[in-house]
């Protein structure tokens, strides 16, 4: 996996999120996203999901996807890499 990917990633959960005052750098690769990692929501997946179809072109078509996608960066990142246009 390439690692530009994945900090791309991370910079994106920043930006798309509006964490104030975290860098890629902060966010474990293999951390949850949701739960007890980086404590996301729902409301924060679907800010994710608009953000990887615009930065990417990538379409998390449903919920039961979006569970797998979104367990953390790494899998974010691998995602991208298979379905990017």
């Amino acid at each position: 996996m390439q690692e530009d990917l994945i900090n791309q990633v991370k910079q994106l959960i920043i930006d798309s999120l509006r964490i104030e005052g975290m860098k890629p750098d902060d966010i474990e690769t293999d951390a949850p996203l949701f739960g007890e990692g980086l404590g996301l929501d729902s409301i924060d997946a679907l800010q994710l999901v608009v953000a990887m179809e615009k930065d990417f072109g990538v379409v998390v078509p449903d919920a039961a996807t979006g569970t797998v996608v979104f367990q953390s960066v790494r899998s974010m990142a691998q995602y991208i890499a298979e379905h990017r246009k």
